[in-house]
Order: C-alpha cells, then structure tokens, then sequence
C-alpha cells in the first residue's frame, strides 16, 4: 500500500479506502492488499480533472 500511497501521492489510509469502498481494485493476500500497477494508472487516468480548451 505504501508504494500505490506514493505513485498516487496520498496518504497509505487514502488506498485502503478507495481498496475497501471498491474504487481501486485489489487482491488480497494473506492480510495484505495487493494492487495492480496499472489499476492505479487506470484509477488516476479516469479521475483526473483537465482544464478544457475551447
């Protein structure tokens, strides 16, 4: 999770909500969440806010 906080630069509890509301896919292993790379790409791509251009 510290390494997904760090890509998406927010905090390490920012993840485990999005993880646990169903925002950002993960699996979990053992008693840790494992989150694909590009969920988290996918994740920023679709919420990033643009400026629209005329």
């Amino acid at each position: 999770m510290a390494e997904v906080a760090s890509v998406m630069r927010v905090s390490k509890m920012t993840v485990y909500r999005l993880v646990h509301s169903g925002h950002l896919p993960a699996i979990r292993v053992g008693r840790s969440f494992r989150v694909p790379e590009q969920a988290v790409h996918e994740y920023l791509r679709e919420s990033y806010v643009g400026v629209e251009t005329a």
